[in-house]
């Protein structure tokens, strides 16, 4: 087992599918790790802390070489220069308002109205908070990163998972499938929901339309999504992107 890993990190926001794409990246024989770790990689020991939450949980695959989180929050910060850009591979991942926020929404209110996302300004306010930072740190960021729209989970799981397993140059190709973990589906480790526990990655789509968007919130969302994205996408060194005629909101 070697002394060091190379590390992969996964920015994005809630609800954009996060859970499966750390579920399926955890399962290859060459991948430690799958849940938000909630640390920020700011300062010399980040990554050791990395590795002793993952100590916590999992026990490290022989023969491995990464170790992945997956930051969602403005909370946790990454700091290219504490990185070597050889040994960290990079991915971004947007999805698109419509149903981010309603997924968001329908999240927190099970959970109780008191919950700090609960309602669509809430929700949206930290979709467009988050897309502004992302967009930011994409902007100014040394290293290099693959981005892809999260959608393509559902829309062409094939091509995304034959692109990623390139991105990372993996010695086998990620799979639909992926192993059930000790912290799957636990509460701040990542989709607490039933679908995470499937163990593939599902191709229907939850309807999320009993939760109403005002106009003008969703119209912000929309403008931050657009801006963002093509934002992103023009810094990245690889863009895995919907099918062209897809129409994006």
């Amino acid at each position: 087992m070697p002394e060091r890993y190379s590390h992969i990190f996964l920015l994005s926001h809630m609800r954009a599918f996060t859970s499966l794409a750390g579920h399926i990246l955890g399962t290859h024989p060459e991948i430690n790790g799958y849940f938000e770790m909630h640390i920020s990689y700011d300062d010399a020991a980040a990554l050791d802390r990395q590795l002793d939450v993952l100590r916590q949980h999992e026990t490290r695959k022989q023969g491995s070489r990464y170790l992945f989180d997956k930051l969602l929050h403005n909370d946790y910060r990454l700091d290219p220069s504490r990185l070597d850009p050889d040994s960290t591979r990079l991915f971004v991942c947007l999805r698109r308002p419509e149903q981010t926020i309603r997924s968001i929404v329908d999240l927190f209110e099970k959970k109780g109205t008191a919950e700090p996302y609960a309602s669509p300004a809430a929700a949206a306010r930290y979709y467009i908070d988050r897309l502004e930072t992302l967009a930011g740190f994409c902007s100014s960021s040394s290293l290099p990163y693959c981005y892809y729209d999260a959608e393509l989970f559902q829309a062409t799981p094939e091509m995304l998972l034959a692109r990623l397993t390139d991105w990372l140059a993996l010695d086998s190709p990620l799979s639909q499938r992926y192993q059930r973990f000790s912290q799957t589906g636990k509460a701040r480790k990542g989709d607490s929901s039933s679908a995470i526990h499937s163990g593939r990655i599902a191709q229907d789509r939850v309807d999320y339309s009993h939760i109403p968007v005002p106009d003008d919130v969703l119209r912000r969302a929309r403008e931050a999504y657009r801006g963002g994205r093509e934002g992103i996408i023009a810094c990245s060194a690889n863009a895995i992107v919907l099918p062209a005629g897809t129409a994006l909101l």
